[in-house]
């Protein structure tokens, strides 16, 4: 372990050290693992789509071994994040390296965040998945398509709406709104049909980012192009004057809308900075969606090889819930442990109490508020326990950490917490920095049992009960407080037959409670949900807290003013 205070050269950046790393073309890189020339879609050398009977034939070899997936999920992050990412490329380059067959499957980058605040989303410095500047920037143009078919029923829908409104559309009950792959407050709420009698029907409209659409968590949750189509032609766009739904298939968008997701459903294989097969596929949220890719890269992955490490959005509380309650009940999986990262930046945030995040004041804090940051780091070990899956917890060490914090961290879990734990240096050494990581997360799948998995709630359970079970046993509330339309919501969900949907709850991301500025684990407090909305063709139901936003906006920096390319077409300031 190095100590903080040892002399360190420069760190290469992730551009320099992605270009410095000699790929090999996609076709060889894969052809040991099971997928052949006339497997694969190709764009350029070193990426691919996986075609639709590979994806049928990897299933069906999926069902014939005994695969062990492994989900990577976090503590309550800073608004710099803790390494998710990085953990799980990094986890999957080091299993390979201990002599296993390991695959990685990860979400897309989306282009809001990318240019907004975190930059690159490809994973970062020895532990990244290449080529990274295509990854962040269009790749295949799965997002493109997303976008195109989002606006494509946006726009048949306002189409039908005022060429004579044979559907009876209720102009102030339209449900889909339009898309864009980009943070853009001034989009959040617009008005359309201006321009007298040939612009349509004025009413209230807005934008939301692609990666919210729910079209992205079908794409997410579709076994094949079949269901995706099924999918798209039951979501429900609007609503007419009698409160009845209207649905993608009654506009006759579905043919069209399936038509221009036709690639976008076929899986992307890449490869990381060290040659591990890596799956980046899709792109949901873990507020209003489940927040994990798709789940097609899963299937493909576990015809592949005996482990699957992937990662779900966010902090435990949203991602990783959302993965055991949802993910795991439609694509019928368990996982047989889940690596939970956590960070002495995070910690520190967390027992400083601060709101926003001081940086400076973070890296002066000492041990003390590490220790006082326990509560978080516990509140998560303890929710992924209720589902009887082995917890792993891993410490991302940043460069300027102390040895003796992180073995104060790493002593908390092993002697007051029980659990397994490890120190990931996987950024700054690839492999080799996460060989502790691997040998325990391993280990926990070993004696993992997957006969104790369990859900919070069952499909039976009220829509009520399920929101309440989530907002008491995960977030630590007392208990659930209905505003606005929520409870007419539910009884609207209730009698178009979705009462058996599980729920997907949207709430910050910067706190186990509902307010961005209560850090630890808060308690004495109620959830506020203040309206119940239907993800038919997803099949789950969204229930929004008063702070849900689905366009971000840009800081006032963004990560973006701090990017450029030259004349020969090198990037600088992406990652």
């Amino acid at each position: 372990m190095t100590s903080s205070d040892e002399k360190r050269e420069p760190f290469p950046t992730d551009y320099e050290l992605a270009q410095s790393t000699e790929m090999e073309p996609i076709w060889e890189l894969v052809e040991p693992w099971g997928l052949g020339l006339d497997d694969l879609q190709y764009f350029g050398e070193y990426t691919a789509k996986v075609k639709h009977h590979a994806v049928d034939r990897l299933r069906d070899q999926a069902d014939e071994r005994e695969g062990n997936l492994v989900l990577v999920t976090g503590m309550t992050p800073t608004p710099k994040g803790e390494g998710k990412t990085v953990t799980t490329v990094g986890l999957g380059q080091t299993l390979n390296h201990l002599g296993e067959d390991a695959m990685i499957a990860i979400r897309e980058p989306s282009l809001g965040p990318v240019f907004g605040v975190k930059g690159g989303a490809a994973g970062g410095g020895r532990s990244q998945v290449l080529p990274m500047e295509d990854i962040n920037l269009h790749f295949t143009g799965d997002l493109h398509a997303l976008t195109s078919a989002h606006n494509l029923i946006a726009a048949m829908l306002d189409a039908r709406l005022s060429q004579g409104n044979d559907l009876d559309i209720d102009v102030n009950d339209v449900a889909w709104p339009r898309a864009l792959d980009m943070n853009d407050r001034a989009l959040r709420e617009t008005v359309v049909g201006l321009g007298g009698k040939s612009g349509g029907t004025p009413r209230e409209d807005g934008f939301i980012l692609t990666a919210a659409s729910e079209l992205m968590a079908v794409l997410c949750l579709a076994t094949d192009l079949g269901d995706l189509k099924e999918r798209v032609a039951r979501i429900i766009v609007a609503y007419d004057t009698d409160g009845e739904p209207i649905t993608v298939d009654d506009i006759e968008a579905t043919g069209p809308a399936t038509m221009l997701l036709r690639d976008a459903i076929k899986p992307n294989v890449v490869q990381t900075i060290e040659g591990t097969p890596a799956f980046v596929h899709g792109g949901p949220f873990a507020n209003i969606a489940h927040g994990t890719n798709s789940l097609i890269a899963d299937k493909a992955a576990f015809g592949m090889g005996d482990y699957l490490v992937t990662e779900a959005g966010f902090g435990s509380d949203l991602g990783a819930e959302k993965f055991m309650n949802v993910v795991c009940r439609m694509g019928e999986m368990v996982p047989n442990a889940v690596v939970l990262v956590s960070s002495v930046r995070a910690l520190k945030y967390h027992g400083e109490d601060m709101w926003p995040a001081d940086f400076d004041a973070i890296d002066a804090a000492g041990v003390d508020a590490i220790e006082r940051g326990f509560e978080n780091l516990d509140k998560h070990v303890e929710n992924l326990q209720k589902f009887g899956v082995p917890v792993v917890v891993a410490v991302n060490r940043f460069p300027d950490d102390a040895d003796e914090e992180v073995e104060t961290v790493l002593d908390h879990c092993r002697e007051d917490l029980g659990v397994r734990a490890a120190v990931s240096e996987v950024f700054e050494t690839g492999s080799e920095g996460g060989e502790d990581l691997g040998e325990q997360v391993i280990a926990a799948t070993r004696e993992g049992d997957e006969d104790e998995f369990r859900y919070l709630y069952e499909d039976e359970d009220s829509v009520t009960d399920k929101i309440e079970t989530v907002a008491t046993e995960i977030y630590g509330a007392d208990g659930v407080k209905f505003t606005g339309s929520a409870l007419d919501d539910i009884d609207r969900m209730e009698e178009l037959g979705f009462g058996d949907y599980p729920v997907i709850l949207s709430k910050t991301f910067h706190s186990l409670s509902d307010d961005a500025t209560k850090k630890g684990a808060p308690t004495g407090w109620e959830l506020e949900i203040s309206e119940v909305y239907p993800s038919a063709g997803a099949g789950f139901l969204v229930a929004l807290t008063a702070d849900a936003l689905t366009m971000p906006g840009l800081p006032r920096r963004p990560a973006a003013a701090d990017m450029d390319i030259d004349e020969d077409g090198n990037i600088t300031g992406l990652f």
